[in-house]
């Protein structure tokens, strides 16, 4: 029970704010359970439909969840309490952050000036130059482009078309294990994750299916560069995952292609002749820079229509400086070269590590993209057993909804030259952690 922190208020709306201000502090860690209704109530002279209510706006948030005879408790990652990695210790060689490495980034330089008559967002809201760019970059890999949009990043898009297609409490399937920000936005927007496995393929299509089952109305994958687990769709798999998806025709696909211009791994789409309601989304920050907050996207009209809509009513357009800004990186063959040598040395570090690895015995997947994913017994014993050798990965734990404990290991500036010592230390970890735990 929730003893150690007095919940207050009078209201359901004070009640809830003084649950979720205890969430945010960390005193209500997630899975405390919360008093039960009728008790809380008691306890502050309000009846109990006050306090139903209350927990009623705090699961449609995402901060609590009812678990039946189990009550009403913190959510295991409440939306006020992202999953966010711990500080880097100092000292460490930091391979958990899972960014790019700075050598292969360009220089950002705004233009001096935009471009004439571009600062009319109702009737330009996209930069024409950027649209075609844009359809000469999706076009090859078989996406259609008939319908494309901009965003400010892939989650501000998933998020706005999740917010848009679905109600608190509907389902998503979700991969994992799976990319952690896009985990908090789901719970963060009251929504449902439905786990759905992956392996070296990407989603598995018997996983994919129960998720379907289960009632999820959107489904939200990477077709390659799958984050954490390296997963990339083989043709087999593409064809398998389109013929599920044909079993659910109102069932919205979100694409995820992150990694897309410094993954090795084709693409293989399920947008191309498969589901009805579809978004294919690119975002640049991997081989252009953080800080430049822009992905694009190509979608079915429905969803074209649905997203601009209420992106006109709350931030209203993507800056044309900054659509001048990604065109000219886009258009830059020295630019072009560099995210070209980019992807060469990404895949060389993460099959260096991969081999390694292997030498030593040590089971580990990463099919593609920037990140290996090593499964172990034991996250924490391996976290500071690396630490103690100098090495900061990140735990499996945010990354994970009921998938197995593993860890994540960010390749980007991961020289092969550092890769065998890097291995050598984990055999190392794993001998002492099973020495000590057993296992």
């Amino acid at each position: 029970m929730a003893t150690q922190y007095a919940i207050s208020g009078t209201t359901a709306k004070g009640i809830a704010a003084s649950v979720e201000r205890a969430v945010a502090e960390g005193a209500l860690a997630p899975g405390t359970a919360l008093p039960p209704v009728r008790r809380l109530a008691d306890e502050l002279g309000v009846s109990p439909g006050t306090v139903a209510t209350a927990y009623k706006e705090l699961r449609g948030r995402g901060i609590v969840v009812t678990r039946g005879r189990g009550g009403t408790v913190v959510a295991p990652a409440p939306a006020v309490a992202s999953r966010r990695p711990p500080k880097v210790p100092p000292g460490l060689r930091d391979l958990a952050g899972g960014h790019p490495d700075p050598a292969f980034l360009p220089g950002l330089v705004p233009p001096s000036r935009l471009a004439p008559g571009a600062r009319s967002h109702r009737s330009t809201p996209r930069l024409a130059r950027l649209e075609e760019v844009v359809r000469d970059w999706l076009r090859p890999d078989g996406v259609p482009v008939e319908h494309v949009t901009f965003a400010h990043g892939a989650l501000d898009l998933v998020g706005r078309l999740l917010s848009v297609e679905l109600r608190p409490g509907d389902a998503v399937a979700m991969e994992d294990p799976g990319y952690h920000h896009l985990l908090d936005l789901v719970t963060a927007l009251g929504l449902r994750s439905v786990p759905v496995a992956v392996d070296d393929e990407g989603i598995r299509p018997d996983a994919l299916r129960q998720a379907l089952r289960a009632g999820a109305r959107a489904v939200v994958c990477s077709p390659r560069g799958q984050n954490p687990y390296g997963g990339c769709f083989s043709a087999e798999r593409r064809e398998a995952l389109a013929g599920v998806l044909r079993e659910a025709p109102d069932v919205l696909v979100v694409e995820n292609d992150h990694a897309s211009a410094v993954t090795d791994a084709p693409l293989r789409t399920l947008t191309a002749d498969g589901p009805a309601r579809w978004v294919h989304v690119r975002t640049v920050s991997k081989f252009l820079g953080a800080d430049l907050r822009w992905a694009a996207a190509a979608c079915d009209a429905t969803t074209l229509a649905r997203h601009d809509g209420r992106l006109l009513l709350t931030s209203g357009w993507v800056s044309h400086l900054l659509q001048e800004t990604v065109l000219g990186l886009m258009t830059d063959e020295g630019t072009r070269a560099l995210v070209s040598r980019a992807r060469a040395a990404y895949t060389m570090r993460r099959d260096a590590l991969l081999e390694e690895l292997a030498f030593r015995g040590i089971p580990a997947h990463g099919a593609s993209g920037m990140n290996v994913w090593v499964p172990v017994t034991d996250e924490s014993a391996v976290v500071n057993g690396l630490r103690s050798y100098g090495w900061w990965v990140a735990a499996g734990a945010r990354f994970r909804l009921s998938a197995g404990p593993g860890v994540r290991i960010s390749v980007a500036e991961l020289v092969p030259g550092d890769a065998a010592r890097l291995a050598s230390d984990f055999a190392a970890v794993l001998g002492e952690s099973e020495a000590t735990y057993g296992g």
